[in-house]
């Protein structure tokens, strides 16, 4: 009888490594051998349920470009988002692109940070269809002019 994969799972990682971490790992599934209940990766390229690397793709995704449901890194890009650079359903960053965003620079449909735009937008300096502070529309327009296109409380 042939192990299913709800009992074995996958691992698998590349002969290649760098800084002692194989070029590619991927890890799904438990590994009633190792006592794993969800497949860890780590590697530069890390794809698992939780997923440790350069780049991170997972369930949980922890590296300097994460991609999942949960993701940290310094660009990060999931549900729930948080790092330096992040876009996300909810994003918590320096620079937070999401529905809900936190963060210095904050740009969503509710947006809390220094430099604030969005639907509702809260912070030091806004942007948004209610309030409009000059500074806000000068860093906006500065740094992402071509939102002045997309969003029409943004024009002059």
């Amino acid at each position: 009888m042939q192990p299913s994969f709800a009992s074995k799972g996958i691992r698998k990682n590349s002969k290649w490594t760098f800084c002692g971490l194989p070029l590619v790992y991927i890890a799904m599934g438990p590994d009633l051998e190792k006592g794993e209940v969800r497949g860890h990766a780590k590697g530069i390229i890390a794809i698992g349920e939780l997923a440790t690397g350069w780049l991170a793709i997972g369930g949980l995704a922890r590296g300097i470009v994460a991609v999942g449901g949960l993701a940290v890194g310094i660009l990060s890009l999931g549900g729930v988002s948080a790092g330096c650079l992040t876009f996300g359903g909810f994003a918590l960053g320096l620079i937070a692109v999401g529905g809900g965003a936190v963060g210095l620079v904050a740009f969503g449909g509710g947006a809390i940070g220094y430099y604030a735009c969005g639907g509702g937008a809260w912070g030091k300096y806004v942007l948004s269809a209610t309030e409009r502070t000059p500074e806000a529309s000068e860093f906006f327009n500065r740094w992402l002019p071509f939102l002045k296109h997309l969003l029409p409380f943004l024009k002059p």
